[in-house]
């Protein structure tokens, strides 16, 4: 479960709710609103995808969590304290896999640099070929 602190710091009433939506994200990673909400009802069967849709827009509003686009699908969410990697996705079997963020390093600098633009790699995915398919 998320701890009941976390939730009241960033100013949320506390709900069961988003409680297990919060503690479902953490626990899957990587995973889509519909994961998020078939992991939820293994313990609170009633909840319903809107539900775990409106949490999840919560939770990203007040930075618990956060989402990315891994593929041509929906976003996929994450918990917030995981913003340590990118996200590297083979075009050719449709892994996913993680690389620290001081990888891009030089790239988000130069584009600070040159062009005043501040940018956040976490957010969006690297599409390539994963060493297996190559």
């Amino acid at each position: 479960m998320a701890d009941k602190h976390e939730l009241r710091d960033k100013g949320l009433r506390l709900t069961p709710q988003r409680e297990l939506v919060l503690a479902a994200v953490r626990a899957l990673g990587h995973s889509t609103p519909e994961e998020v909400a078939e992991k939820v009802r293994l313990t609170h069967p009633g909840i319903n995808l809107s539900t775990v849709y409106r949490n999840l827009e919560t939770l990203e509003n007040v930075g618990l969590v956060q989402h990315t686009h891994l593929g041509h699908g929906g976003a996929t969410y994450h918990a917030a304290e995981e913003l340590t990697h990118l996200h590297l996705v083979c075009g050719k079997c449709e892994a996913v896999g993680d690389a620290p963020l001081d990888v891009a390093s030089t790239f988000v600098n130069a584009l600070s640099d040159e062009y005043g633009f501040k940018t956040d790699v976490s957010h969006f995915a690297i599409y390539g070929t994963c060493s297996n398919c190559q």
